[in-house]
């Protein structure tokens, strides 16, 4: 093990002021758009930007219309972009709330809403930069382009890439892929809105300074798990319109096999009082919204998804996702790019009951997590995690949960790629939080005075290793801080799996923790776990 001492140290980063009163103007080749300036970055920014037409009426549950297609918008002058645009429908998972007094009917959000923001140095370092273009996490049922802006990585990079955030489908409207939503529409319409936003910033790239053949796609959570199903998609692209991919703590969620599938149909439509896709589709959007929400409840309370899991999400459908990820990774079947994938070191906190109390009560709740799990499963799993390892349920639970969900997955696509001679890299985050999402803080804030065991230098060092693998495809590359980071090798370098290790203290290489025989177990169990 390899260490280097990182002492906490002030980069003198400025924080964000008052906007300026510049109003660039991005211009496409059928609409303009007026977004503001940001003095303390040195950002230009464009929100609300439609890159699909709005998927309503006929077009619910159907592939995405680039906007290009059919609008008005060239009619209509320079468009406002200085305000975010509506999120797309959520729904809440009944396990994450409350209690049921607690879900707001109608959920917030509207259909209309297959849109993505912008920031783009005002003073780039060429007219043609790397582009990294963020799909948002939340679960595939909530969440939005908003949430993660770029300030604090476009400022370091001094002028090195732009940043595109975008929106896609959500639950109902992104996930639903029973049999009849295949036939007479398609399956996993989310993903489809996501690549259809990767190849809108393909098309547009040099409206706003961007090269098209350097786009790098990155998520974390169930972004992370997008891009990863971007990576499998049809199989696998030979010719994929990204160069790069970084998975951040890439949420592999159970897909649901074709029995849940229907029964998350049905529900649909008892709530709806529908008989088919064709009355679906002609619903007004607040019935249909209620619906959707009403369907988590349900779902729910019939046992159909356990605590921690969204129930909607990617499926199998045979075309667009063509086999569980684990297989497409295991096969060689997924898109040959360069990786960088990390995961923080309690993924599963988060995502478990803390009231759970005793064996039965988990064992219960496994069942619902993997309704096929067969005695066998169950008893090898809890010789792989003995209870009397850990101080509660609670703890036992959180640590096979996250390693399912996340923390093995990440091992297994760093292998993937790097078996095929791409470059592979693998970090494993003690920082900060250390729960799921503590990454995030250290990438995405200007400075980290505030964040959670605060580092600035950890923040640098984050900041650095993500913009070079976006500009150079190698996270040592350049130093845009200043600072010598320390030296992050391949997956495989001649010694084993290895990861970059990042703690409060320390910073190293290591063995990668999750090259392990949990994980060989999880990775041999995949029809049962379904990821």
């Amino acid at each position: 093990m390899r260490f280097i001492i990182v002492l906490t140290a002030s980069l003198g980063i400025l924080a964000r002021t008052a906007l300026g009163q510049s109003a660039p103007m991005l211009n496409l080749s059928y609409a303009k758009y007026q977004g503001f300036y940001n003095a303390s970055s040195d950002v230009n920014n464009w929100y609300g930007i439609h890159y699909a037409q709005a998927p309503v009426g006929a077009l619910r549950w159907m592939p995405p219309v680039d906007i290009e297609k059919s609008n008005n918008f060239s009619s209509m002058g320079a468009i406002n972009a200085t305000a975010f645009g509506p999120t797309c429908i959520q729904g809440t998972p009944f396990w994450s709330a409350a209690n049921a007094s607690a879900i707001v009917y109608p959920p917030t959000g509207a259909e209309d809403c297959l849109l993505l923001n912008i920031q783009a140095p005002a003073h780039p370092k060429s007219s043609s930069l790397p582009i990294l273009l963020q799909i948002h996490g939340g679960g595939y049922t909530e969440g939005n382009a908003d949430t993660s802006p770029a300030d604090g990585l476009l400022q370091q990079s001094n002028g090195s890439f732009v940043y595109v955030t975008v929106q896609y489908r959500l639950g109902v409207y992104g996930f639903l892929s029973s049999w009849e939503v295949r036939q007479n529409g398609v399956a996993n319409a989310g993903l489809l809105d996501q690549r259809a936003a990767i190849l809108w910033a393909q098309r547009n790239a040099a409206a706003f300074g961007g090269d098209p053949s350097k786009i790098t796609i990155i998520g974390g959570s169930a972004g992370g798990g997008s891009v990863m199903s971007q990576m499998i998609l049809y199989g696998g692209d030979a010719s994929p319109p990204f160069r790069g991919v970084i998975s951040q703590y890439p949420w592999w969620q159970p897909f649901k096999n074709d029995s849940t599938l229907e029964t998350q149909y049905r529900f649909l439509l008892q709530e709806t009082g529908c008989d088919g896709l064709t009355c679906l589709r002609g619903v007004d959007n607040v019935t249909l919204a209620n619906a959707s929400q009403k369907v988590y409840v349900d779902a729910y309370n019939a046992g159909q998804y356990g605590y921690g899991d969204f129930y909607f999400g990617p499926a199998v459908d045979g075309e667009i996702i063509r086999d569980l990820p684990s297989n497409e990774f295991k096969n060689g079947h997924f898109t040959k790019v360069a990786l960088l994938v990390d995961r923080d070191g309690y993924e599963g906190v988060l995502f478990s009951n803390r009231s759970m109390n005793g064996t039965d009560q988990e064992v219960t709740d496994l069942q619902h997590l993997f309704p096929y799990a067969k005695q066998s499963f169950i008893n090898r799993l809890y010789e792989l995690y003995p209870v009397d390892a850990y101080n509660s349920t609670f703890y036992h639970r959180s640590q096979w949960y996250g390693d399912f969900i996340i923390e093995c997955p990440s091992a297994y696509m760093a292998a993937a790629v790097a078996d095929q001679g791409l470059p592979s890299y693998k970090l494993i985050f003690y920082a900060g939080s250390e729960l799921h999402g503590a990454t995030s803080p250290y990438l995405y804030a200007e400075n980290n005075n505030g964040t959670q065991g605060a580092n600035n230098t950890i923040g640098a060092y984050m900041k650095d290793w993500f913009i070079s693998f976006t500009t150079h495809l190698d996270p040592n590359a350049v130093n845009y801080s200043g600072m010598q980071k320390p030296f992050w090798p391949t997956y495989y370098n001649g010694s084993g799996p290895q990861a970059m290790n990042v703690n409060y203290t320390q910073i190293g290489v290591v063995k990668d923790f999750d090259d392990s025989p949990q994980c060989d177990f999880f990775h041999g169990q995949s029809y049962v776990v379904r990821n």
